[in-house]
């Protein structure tokens, strides 16, 4: 059985928190002298620290207990929380799955954490026989595993990644940011029975508030108490957990939405695949769509003279590129101009 403290920094083990009003007062009602606020305005008060209201709308749609949520300023904040709380700076590594999401590499360069890759095989699913040795690297503390992947849309195959999970003497973090647009099972029903599985989710994509920057992190209870103790007091906005709650409040339109977007993700990927230029359109559970095209550079400058904006993969995937499944005049406006070049 899997000791998270033991994988945990010893200096974040030790580590005091800083405690703040909120925390130490959570009663809602009172005449409020403790936290220096300015008596005047509609947002003069600090955000709940733990964000319970929140947490529990959270945990009635995933159907998690609220102690086994944590929720970050975007889930970039629970990339950085996990090299923070479980690599040693300048010894640790993590290993990642290419191409994947950047922000795994880059929190890691932030962190002075070194990094593993292992190229995912031809049909974007992890290569078993060159992932499983690196299991016994010792200085390896940490696991991403993006499913949907991005940038190539495509889910991992779900036994793959519990192999890894069940072998891993670390921790497994899984990205799960374009869930809501697959069919595939998420890996939050694994939770129990892994406490070294981190599932990451997100308000940005299906529920439409990238703006609001609110991420999730699923864990063992324990690993939530350390990312508490490690991030800053009021990490989320009153202002941005009140567009959660009010998005949450109205599920049944952020359902609605989705269901107009994987149906013009099939429309678009069928509209991609007659073109001349496109050589691939790949299968995609996300909502975007990667398309290896016969010159991606010159495609993708031929559509932003027409101002329209996709995103060049190649550097990543050889003429690729990446299209978000937009509205459906948006869709039209793409593949009228693409059919002119």
């Amino acid at each position: 059985m899997i000791d998270i403290n033991e994988l945990v920094r010893e200096n974040v083990r030790k580590l005091k928190p800083y405690s703040c009003a909120r925390d130490e007062f959570k009663g809602s009602d009172g005449v409020f002298m403790d936290a220096n606020e300015n008596p005047y305005g509609n947002l003069n008060r600090y955000p709940d620290p733990l964000q319970q209201e929140l947490k529990g709308l959270i945990a009635d749609l995933r159907g998690i207990s609220i102690e086994n949520i944590f929720l970050g300023n975007g889930s970039d904040e629970v990339i950085d929380l996990c090299y923070r709380t479980f690599c040693n700076p300048g010894s640790n590594k993590a290993l990642l799955f290419t191409p994947t999401y950047g922000m795994y590499e880059v929190s890691a360069a932030v962190n002075d954490t070194g990094i593993v890759k292992v190229a995912l095989n031809e049909s974007f699913q992890i290569d078993m026989e060159r992932a499983k040795p690196m299991l016994s690297d010792n200085t390896i503390k940490l696991i991403f595993i993006c499913s949907p992947n991005n940038p190539t849309g495509n889910s991992m195959i779900h036994s793959d990644v519990e192999e890894l999970i069940a072998s891993f003497k670390g921790i497994v973090v899984i990205d799960e940011a374009y869930i809501d647009f697959s069919a595939k099972q998420s890996f939050l029903l694994l939770l129990e029975k892994y406490p070294n599985l981190i599932v990451m989710q997100t308000f940005s994509k299906a529920f439409g508030l990238a703006a609001a920057r609110v991420g999730m992190a699923f864990a063992d209870k324990l690993i939530i108490h350390y990312f508490n103790k490690l991030k800053y007091p009021y990490n989320i906005s009153t202002i941005n957990q009140e567009a959660v709650i009010l998005k949450l409040r109205k599920k049944e339109k952020t359902l609605a939405e989705i269901k107009k977007i994987s149906s013009e993700k099939e429309r678009l990927a069928r509209e991609l695949g007659k073109l001349k230029i496109t050589q691939k359109v790949y299968p995609s559970d996300a909502n975007f769509i990667l398309v290896k095209v016969n010159n991606a550079d010159y495609i993708y400058n031929r559509l932003i003279e027409k101002e329209i904006v996709v995103r060049n993969r190649s550097s990543v995937a050889e003429n690729c590129l990446r299209i978000t499944v937009g509205k459906r005049a948006e869709n039209n406006k793409l593949m009228n101009a693409l059919k002119s070049i």
